[in-house]
């Protein structure tokens, strides 16, 4: 029999070592958002089918883990798994940021380009929060 309560806790554990909410972890299994509600909730208990779409979708996680809490997470066998190098590279590359980084050193604004563009006011600030909910400040 599973223990609900630790089962939800691994199922956090899971979701925080793949940086993801609720929602998206919902939808990477492919399952409704309110089945992990329910679960994360305690309101349901999970199911085989619901138990085997982790498995399936999250190779790092094992089975007797998952249900029993016993045995690793992540599962050491699987490091070479692309779901694995998903969460850390194996050797850093050069980003989005850095690249524009680069760019923008090699060729700075014009003055008069920097003049006409004016100032920027803020609008809106919205903080998300980790446990899918959100805060919005207007100016």
């Amino acid at each position: 029999m599973v223990n609900t309560e630790q089962f939800t806790k691994r199922l956090h554990k899971i979701m925080e070592y793949y940086d993801l909410s609720a929602a998206s972890f919902a939808d990477k299994i492919d399952v409704g958002r309110s089945s992990i509600s329910h679960l994360l909730s305690g309101r349901n208990k999970p199911s085989l089918d619901f138990v085997m779409k982790i498995i399936n979708a999250f190779p790092e996680v094992e089975l007797y883990w998952l249900l029993n809490g016993k045995g690793n997470f992540p599962a050491k066998e699987n490091i070479g798994s692309s779901a694995n190098s998903e969460k850390a590279p194996s050797a850093p590359s050069n980003n989005l940021f850095t690249e524009s980084l680069k760019e923008n050193s090699q060729s700075p604004m014009p003055p008069e380009e920097r003049k006409t563009q004016g100032k920027k006011e803020i609008k809106k600030i919205v903080f998300f929060y980790t446990d899918g909910s959100f805060e919005a400040f207007d100016h």
